[in-house]
C-alpha cells in the first residue's frame, strides 16, 4: 500500500510492505516538491496490524498538519510503481 500527502510545496510518502523475509515495512518518505531534497526512514512493523496502526497515526498528523491525501494505491499499480520510482532517489542516501 501507498498512501501520499501534499502541500503547495512538500509531500509525505508511506509505503507499507512485505520485504523478501515476510517482514512487514513501513517506509516513510519526506521532502520538497520537484526535488531530491527529503529523508526517507524505514520501520519494521511487527506484523501488518501495527503497519496499518501507524498509517493511520500518519493520515492524523498529516492532516493536522495542513496537508491533503492525494494518492492511495497499491504497490502494482501505474500510480504505485510511478511513487516507488521517485522513493528510489532517495533510498540512494540512506
Amino acid at each position: 500500500m501507498i498512501v501520499r500527502w501534499e502541500t503547495e510545496y512538500d509531500y509525505v510518502l508511506v509505503h507499507i510492505h512485505q520485504d523478501m523475509f515476510g517482514d512487514w515495512i513501513f517506509s516513510r518518505a519526506w521532502g520538497q516538491i520537484g526535488t531530491q531534497s527529503g529523508g526517507l526512514r524505514h520501520q519494521l512493523a511487527d506484523d501488518r496490524q501495527l503497519a496499518q496502526t501507524w498509517l493511520a497515526d500518519e493520515e492524523t498528523i498529516q492532516a493536522a498538519r495542513g496537508y491533503r491525501k492525494v494518492l492511495e494505491t497499491n504497490d502494482d499499480s501505474p500510480e504505485g510503481r510511478d511513487a516507488m520510482h521517485q522513493l528510489s532517489f532517495l533510498d540512494i542516501s540512506s
